[in-house]
């Protein structure tokens, strides 16, 4: 057979030939190599002295940067499997860069200066925990301000300045000292190993259960909250809720009044995007979540033109210019400790307790759930780089209250990427980048239709479904623990608090069939603290 040599740098000759001039194809002759026989037979030209195989460093450096730091062939992955994983993960959760100050600010109803200055605060936040997470863990998880927190955090806000009777922004100034607090206190717990053995506390069986449980909550985001609509009769209309649940569609119709058109290219796009992307991933087509979303918005934007609407309507009053001396003068290190004060200490320390609990249980919960699905643990469910990975989330919640948003953790989303081949930090790392970008190109993630982010969720539900496989069902100590969070977690749209319900439910059933010892001692410690917040404290 005949080949052309092209790997320059495993010939072997004597270096003190090698010269400035690099070896080129075109100095080769075709050459005949016998791969059966012992020895391969290698001709060139007479007139050619070759240089030794000395490759610079600097060439060295750039071709393997990537592999030094993120291990790509160790972890069966590519720079291109890596890039379109962060890429993928980012269109399934860019809708929190807009929706984020949103809920922190009654919808900019408080003040276009601190929309403004929490939103700059989204981004580079989330940006900050992802370069932690793709540096000191390696691993394709991507942060950003939690849902569920940040609304708990508006409530927060709310309810401080009713207490004190401070403005809006003093009071969410006095409540970014919480996530502070929660912050320093997670890096101290990572740091001392303890979040590490929280999560060695929760019991296999419960574990087994999140990455279905997760798989429901992200169906059920799909389908029930992330794709709504509006029109002169109210709204958000929802696609299982509105139209799916209308007992005809001329009472949906009437239900929707105009929004009704809008309502079934919503469904026509979401479903056309979930097949593209089951159909591509049969066929084994890479990066297939991301084509089947890209799919998806076209069908949507050409909807959109035919209905009468401008899909890209907004880019044309959009601003490209960064608001930054609004972050400076609202959220910037604005820590009011004064005011923070004012809530009185027992409701100050239940508060944090409360942040401490909810975003530790969701992280756990999204780090498990996603790394089993992704292959990523071993036989026990144990995650390498734990630590790490919990350090770089404790990270991004002190950058987040440094810069000025509520409680940074691990989305759950994060699961695309992974479903889309992302297996190490280059995910998180290319995610981040584009968060950072964001800051200029905002308006334009926002076209990004949430029909199309609906697809795969979904899709990426059905898949972290597959998990039940690993439960035994005839096993009422893992099936009972199980089945409350794969009901509690959509229903009640929080990670920890599912898990918490498990934990409970694990605990009472081995106390009261004779099995107490099996139960180690962090777990009664735990399930005793959801039971004081279940009951007590919230």
């Amino acid at each position: 057979m005949v080949y052309w040599q092209r790997q320059l740098h495993i010939l072997r000759y004597s270096r003190n030939r090698m010269g400035s001039e690099f070896l080129r194809p075109d100095r080769f002759r075709r050459l005949p190599i016998n791969r059966t026989g012992p020895k391969v037979q290698i001709a060139f030209r007479a007139d050619f002295v070759f240089p030794a195989p000395m490759i610079p460093k600097e060439i060295l450096e750039r071709e393997f940067f990537m592999e030094k730091i993120f291990k790509l062939k160790e972890n069966g992955t590519t720079v291109r499997t890596e890039i379109v994983a962060g890429l993928t993960t980012f269109m399934t959760m860019a809708y929190i860069i807009a929706l984020n100050p949103n809920l922190l600010t009654g919808f900019g109803a408080e003040g276009q200066n601190l929309w403004n200055g929490v939103f700059l605060a989204t981004c580079i936040a989330s940006a900050i925990a992802m370069f932690c997470m793709a540096f000191l863990a390696n691993k394709p998880f991507c942060l950003a301000p939690g849902m569920g927190l940040n609304s708990f955090f508006a409530i927060v806000v709310a309810n401080i300045a009713g207490i004190t009777g401070m403005s809006y922004v003093d009071s969410f100034q006095s409540a970014l000292v919480i996530i502070l607090v929660e912050g320093i206190i997670f890096i101290i717990l990572s740091i001392l190993n303890i979040r590490e053995k929280i999560v060695d506390a929760i019991p296999l069986g419960v574990r087994l259960g999140i990455a279905p449980a997760i798989g429901l909550m992200l169906m059920n985001i799909g389908f029930g909250s992330n794709a709504g609509v509006y029109s002169e009769t109210g709204g958000p209309f929802f696609v299982m809720r509105d139209f799916f649940g209308a007992l005809t569609p001329s009472v949906a119709q009437t239900t929707m009044g105009s929004g009704y058109s809008t309502m079934v290219l919503q469904v026509a796009t979401m479903f056309i995007g979930l097949f593209a992307i089951v159909i591509l991933a049969k066929k084994g087509v890479k990066g297939a979540v991301l084509a089947g979303m890209l799919v998806a918005s076209v069908i949507y934007w050409a909807g959109a033109a035919m209905l009468g609407q401008n899909p890209f309507a907004s880019l044309a009053t959009a601003s490209f210019v960064p608001p930054f001396g609004d972050m400076m003068s609202t959220t910037l290190f604005k820590f009011n400790f004064q005011g923070f004060l004012q809530v009185g200490w027992f409701t100050a320390i239940t508060l944090i307790i409360t942040f401490c609990m909810i975003d530790m249980f969701d992280t756990i919960g999204t780090l498990v759930g996603t790394a089993s699905r992704a292959g990523m643990v071993d036989k026990d469910g144990n995650m390498p780089k734990m630590k790490e990975a919990l350090l770089s989330d404790a990270l991004g919640t002190v950058a987040g209250a440094c810069t000025g948003t509520s409680t940074v953790t691990t989305f759950v989303e994060s699961a695309s990427g992974v479903e889309a081949g992302g297996r190490t930090g280059l995910t998180a790392l290319t995610c981040g980048v584009i968060f950072l970008a964001c800051i200029f190109i905002a308006p334009i993630a926002a076209i990004i239709p949430a029909a199309a982010t609906s697809a795969a969720l979904i899709y990426v539900g059905v898949l972290m479904l597959m998990g039940l496989k690993n439960v035994k069902f005839d096993d009422l100590d893992q099936m009972v623990p199980v089945s409350l969070m794969l009901i509690g977690m959509p229903v009640s749209s929080s990670i920890g608090h599912a898990i918490g319900l498990g934990l409970i439910s694990y605990t009472i059933i081995k106390v009261f069939t004779g099995k107490a010892k099996e139960v180690s001692l962090l777990t009664y410690v735990i399930s005793a603290l959801f039971l004081l917040k279940f009951f007590l404290i919230v």
